[in-house]
């Protein structure tokens, strides 16, 4: 069991640049507490400033990737307001997760429900093991699941979404994975292995192409179709006329590997 002293956020970083959070409340698998929050806010506001890093992965200690919020902690004192800061506190969390400029990689065992299941919704891929479950369960108890819903429906189809909120009922990975909430699904001792594929994949390509193209990415899906080609027009000439596209797209008219230093 932790002591008191652990911490709730473990941070690596490999020779590549690629950063892995571990969320470590294992004993509570993985609640998103206030302090929770305010930790991956601290480390997701580092990364965004870290010109070095080149793809993060969000993992999680202990049988369950993360059970939603910490109901013990939201219970003990209701008021609007402080329910209110609280939403806003983790929705600033799971816009974070979408700002940065460099993929994010849930790496997802066991569990993750309502605020669990949103935060693997926000990341930009997702790799389950096959034993996996998922669920927006707060209806359950009464709370519709208003703020995973914005995650769900921009993941899944609207009555596949839809489904889940209000029925709170768990799918299994393979449902995940049929339904677009998850990319990958293995068997978990394949889980490590399956997620450095995708890193390694990621940190090959140039990091100013995908940073252009993450942000571009979310931003057109909020836009009319006229509006998102002339946003994607724009950010395809400027990725153009980036140095190492240049250098790419000469490579491949000489027929041979590029060379990005």
């Amino acid at each position: 069991m932790l002591s008191t002293e652990d911490p709730l956020l473990l941070r690596s970083t490999d020779a590549r640049g690629v950063i892995t959070l571990t969320m470590n409340r294992p004993q509570a698998f993985n609640a998103l507490s206030e302090a929770m929050l305010e930790a991956l806010q601290t480390e997701l506001t580092l990364i965004g400033r870290d010109g070095s890093a080149r793809a993060l992965v969000l993992a999680a200690s202990g049988r369950a990737f993360c059970a939603g919020h910490d109901l013990k902690e939201m219970r003990a004192a209701p008021s609007q307001r402080y329910y209110e800061a609280l939403f806003t506190q983790c929705s600033r969390v799971m816009l974070a997760l979408q700002q940065l400029d460099i993929p994010v990689i849930a790496r997802v065992q066991g569990i993750a429900t309502a605020a669990g299941c949103q935060l693997v919704a926000m990341c930009d891929l997702a790799v389950a093991a096959r034993d996996a479950r998922f669920a927006v369960s707060g209806v359950n108890l009464g709370l519709f699941c208003s703020t995973p819903s914005v995650a769900l429906s921009r993941n899944l189809s609207r009555k596949a979404a839809f489904e889940m909120l209000v029925t709170g009922g768990f799918i299994s990975a393979d449902e995940a994975l049929a339904k677009g909430l998850v990319n990958r699904v293995v068997d978990a001792a394949q889980l490590d292995a399956e997620v450095e594929s995708l890193v390694a994949g990621i940190v090959s390509k140039p990091r100013v192409a995908l940073a252009m193209g993450k942000q571009l990415f979310y931003r057109q899906l909020e836009m009319g179709i006229a509006g998102a080609y002339a946003e994607a027009a724009e950010t395809m000439a400027c990725n153009m006329m980036d140095e190492t596209a240049l250098e790419g797209v000469q490579a491949f008219i000489d027929k041979r590997p590029p060379n990005w230093g």
